[in-house]
């Protein structure tokens, strides 16, 4: 059985997703980083603040591809909207951030 989904209700449902995953986000410099724990080396988002850029931890990427059957290009695209939402600030560009 097939099933049409919006943008909005799947935007929803990873929004929902994503707030669940109770990132720590903390300010450096220029840089807000999304962590899930004080102890995390490495964060699984980085916002730039100065130019919009939103860096994506690759297996962030792949896991909502996963769970929610997007490809990746649409994955770091929701991402990206989640961020501005969270942030209330502008995303002007997702990438894939290259170090796992």
């Amino acid at each position: 059985m097939k099933y049409i989904i919006t943008e909005s209700q799947i935007d929803r449902a990873v929004f929902r997703y994503l707030d669940n995953q109770d990132f720590i986000k903390f300010e450096k410099d220029d840089f807000i980083y999304f962590v899930n724990s004080e102890n995390d080396l490495y964060s699984l988002i980085i916002y730039y603040k100065d130019n919009g850029w939103c860096d994506i931890k690759p297996n962030l990427i792949e896991e909502i591809s996963s769970f929610f059957s997007l490809d990746d290009f649409d994955s770091k695209e929701v991402i990206g909207r989640w961020v501005e939402n969270t942030l209330q600030m502008i995303v002007t560009n997702t990438t894939n951030w290259l170090k796992s």
